[in-house]
């Protein structure tokens, strides 16, 4: 049982390391778990495993991921690696067409190591999932599996007597039905690829580097579009969590500061011991926000996910106006406000309802600030906290540092999130040393630091 014990220690660390809490207490628990279910049924041991590691569903995907690695379903490459791409790819079209599991799983072992090898000394590490994929290209297969499903009578509606719509609608459920099948054999092939490559360099090294993390943990700037959409789904949870946070503050913050004159007179009761501290009552005011979001390029999804985070916490605050720009600036506060019905079309309504670009479409911050302060200067006052939203990089252009100083001296304060690694700041067009000196600026590039700074920086 001390080689299982490892692993599971090895499994913790790994996940321990993904950002997933884990502490002795749940470790411990799993060891408890896998003695109790055994090694016979792979699957089970799998869900309870789970159920003892992981506090919610959103670490799930990771979790799968890593315990593949520290208890894989074989050890070394299937006994007859596939010599004919054509009749592997025969034989997964009837495994999707049955919806065979365990035979799909058979032949991804077979595919990353009869397609996926890379590199030319005998004791190569390399297997690539992609180059796996990109030469049997099991989503080509879809025409054939879909006649197999019908030839066996497993297409529903369209393969009985009923035409027109009806089949139509039977066709859409069968084709994502089938895709869901394909998507699933993607994900055994990528299992089957890193498990090969951690036999080699070792599965602690390949569960650090080769499993995706947490979509909280993901870089905004390199996050693709399933990501995204995974985050904006994150948004609600995240909200109710940073606003619980904050009432917390706020009702620490109304309890105030020692009042030192009162405490002293009340003392006098007790020999002028100050027994019994007075403090001075406070009335906190819900503050303003206003957020200037550079939209443009790769910044714009880490744009968007912050301003539906801050719409979803905007009973937090006395008002908050939201401000979007490439390089025009155009409120957006009203096109926000029905993002909460519709998330991943934020970014389109912003685009087609707001006018963000002049006479080119290159972001230009000095033009977008100086716009703000001319036309929007009103909106930020003594009790106003500025966000400002972007990389920080003007293409050459001015960069307008009065306007920024203009708006730190009237706001109360003003935070600069920039989604760019710090050691970035300051290279190729960046004005981001610049705008440093005149107000506060963060690296902001995940979710998980984000909500720590807004946790962190917003006033109570």
């Amino acid at each position: 049982m001390t080689a299982v014990a490892d692993r599971i220690a090895g499994l913790a660390a790994a996940l321990r390391a993904h950002g997933v809490r884990i502490g002795t207490g749940e470790t411990v628990d799993a060891a408890r778990a896998a003695e109790a279910l055994g090694l016979a049924d792979r699957e089970l041991l799998r869900e309870g495993l789970a159920a003892t590691l992981l506090h919610g569903p959103g670490q799930r995907a990771l979790f799968d991921a890593v315990f593949d690695l520290y208890f894989p379903r074989g050890v070394g490459g299937p006994q007859d690696a596939p010599r004919d791409r054509e009749a592997l790819r025969d034989r997964l079209a009837d495994a999707l067409a049955a919806d065979d599991r365990a035979l799909m799983a058979r032949l991804a072992a077979e595919a990353v190591d009869g397609l996926g090898g890379y590199g030319s000394s005998p004791g190569s590490d390399g297997f690539s999932a992609y180059q796996t994929l990109e030469r049997l290209r099991p989503q080509t297969l879809l025409a054939r599996v879909r006649a197999d499903v019908r030839g066996r009578g497993g297409g529903g509606s369209g393969s009985g007597s009923g035409s027109g719509s009806g089949d139509g609608f039977a066709d859409r459920l069968l084709d994502d039905e089938i895709r869901r099948r394909i998507e699933e054999f993607r994900r055994m092939v990528g299992a089957e690829a890193r498990r090969r490559v951690a036999e080699r360099r070792g599965r602690d090294e390949i569960a650090r580097r080769g499993v995706r993390p947490t979509a909280d943990r993901v870089d905004f700037l390199y996050a693709n579009r399933d990501q995204l959409a995974e985050l904006r789904r994150a948004v609600q949870p995240l909200a109710r969590k940073l606003a619980t946070r904050l009432a917390a503050r706020r009702r620490r913050a109304a309890r105030g500061t020692i009042d030192l004159r009162r405490t002293l007179r009340s003392s006098l009761s007790t020999g002028g011991v100050p027994m019994r501290p007075v403090l001075r009552r406070r009335r906190p005011v819900r503050p303003e926000l206003v957020l200037l979001c550079d939209v443009s390029g790769s910044v714009s999804g880490f744009s968007n996910f912050t301003m539906l985070l801050v719409q979803a916490l905007h009973d937090q605050f006395s008002k908050v106006r939201v401000f979007a720009f490439v390089n025009r600036l155009d409120e957006v506060t009203g096109l926000l406000g029905h993002g909460r019905a519709d998330p991943d079309g934020l970014g389109a309504r912003i685009r087609a309802e707001a006018t963000l670009t002049g006479w080119h479409g290159s972001s230009d911050y000095g033009m977008a600030l100086g716009e703000f302060a001319e036309r929007y200067g009103g909106a930020v006052g003594p009790r106003t906290t500025v966000f400002v939203l972007g990389d920080a990089r003007t293409n050459m252009s001015d960069p307008n540092l009065p306007a920024v100083r203009e708006l730190a001296r009237r706001a109360r304060r003003v935070y600069w999130l920039n989604p760019e690694p710090r050691d970035r700041w300051g290279t190729g067009d960046s004005a981001a040393p610049a705008y440093a000196e005149l107000v506060e600026m963060h690296e902001c590039r995940t979710a998980r630091q984000l909500s720590g700074l807004i946790a962190a920086l917003l006033p109570v």
